[in-house]
Parts: C-alpha cells; structure tokens; sequence
C-alpha cells in the first residue's frame, strides 16, 4: 500500500484572506515503511512574508526571491501524489493551502475523502493529552532535537514516523506463529536433534 506523508509552510492562517504556500515536503510510504522517495519544493510567494510567519518557519522573502512559481512545479508535485491516501498534521489546514494553489492554476482539487488527519488520530488515541508534533514525538519517543523551525520536509519525516508508531509500529503483523485457541501466544516447540541423548529434567529449585 502506497500512502504520502506530506507537510505545508505558508505566510499566514488563510488561503481566503490571500495567504500562500511557500513550501511543501512529501515523504512516500510503501507498506507503512519509508521508501526513500520524496518530494521537496520551496515556491515564491508572490506576496511579503509577515515576521509572523518567518519567525515560525524561517524563510524570508529574500530566500524565497528565486524561488519558482507554484505553477512550474505543479505536474510534478501531482505526479509524485498520485492517486495514494495523503496524510498530514492538521489535515484540514494543508489540504486548504494545496487546494487553493491547484484552483490558482486550474488544476483540480485534492479529493477530501483521500485525507488522513492525525490530529484526529490523536485525539482518538489519547483524548485530553497535547496534539501538536512536539508532544507527540515526545509521547513516542522520537529524536526530534534537529527541529529548530517548522520545516515541510523535516515536519514530514517526522510525522511519517509518528504516524508509523500510531497505526501499530514497525512490527504490526509480523507475528511469530499462531495463537493457540484461549491463549495469547501459542509455545513455541522446537524438535529435538537426534545427535543428543534424551535426559531427564532435573530437579531445580523454585
């Protein structure tokens, strides 16, 4: 199964109100495990930057001054979608700012019923606990000391982990061997090599 992990920088809170993508790292799952394919891609804004939103994320309008459009990167940015179930934090939120550039250059919008929120996923698991990436990481024990500033592609390998160790963890189905009716773990009986003579147990104490 295929899926995208992806995460958004922006100038502000609201594509309505005129604010722009700037920024977008995806990061391709294949079986619930990293492929190593990922796709990475700052865009000019068009517009200023508002301090507020640089001091979150770090880019100044001067980074992103040679930049390209969102226009110029935008058959390979669907390319690398595909058709795959698209996961990200606050879900709502990039699936806005996407959406927003793709009717700017009329392309179609991302279909809503391919969007996993794991915000949503969180409050499921652990109802009145902190949602953001932060405290997540923190609850599932991933290094995230490297976030200095949101960063798209960084926010996303992050997320991918977490995402892994909320759906199961690494080792989801790979079980050891049939569970035996009205146990939890069926014994694990190896034969015995016809080298070695048969003993006794011998007493022990308990």
């Amino acid at each position: 199964m295929r899926e995208i992990i992806f995460d958004t920088e922006t100038t502000g809170l609201d594509p309505k109100t005129g604010h722009r993508l700037v920024e977008i790292g995806c990061i391709e799952l294949i079986d619930r495990r990293e492929s190593g394919r990922n796709f990475h891609a700052y865009f000019h804004p068009e517009r200023d930057m508002p301090p507020e939103a640089e001091a979150v994320h770090g880019l100044s309008i001067q980074f992103l001054a040679d930049k390209p459009l969102f226009a110029a990167r935008v058959e390979e940015l669907l390319e690398f979608l595909g058709d795959a179930p698209l996961v990200a934090h606050n879900a709502a939120f990039d699936f806005g700012f996407v959406n927003a550039e793709l009717a700017r250059v009329g392309r179609p919008a991302l279909d809503p019923a391919r969007m996993c929120c794991t915000v949503q996923m969180a409050r499921k698991l652990h109802p009145g606990a902190k949602h953001n990436l932060d405290a997540l990481c923190v609850r599932y024990g991933i290094d995230r000391s490297h976030r200095v500033k949101h960063g798209a592609l960084l926010d996303a390998e992050l997320l991918a982990h977490l995402y892994i160790e909320m759906t199961g963890g690494r080792q989801i189905g790979l079980g050891l061997g049939a569970s035996a009716p009205g146990s939890a773990t069926a014994p694990i009986i190896l034969p015995r090599s016809p080298e070695r003579p048969w003993r006794e147990a011998r007493p022990h104490a308990a």
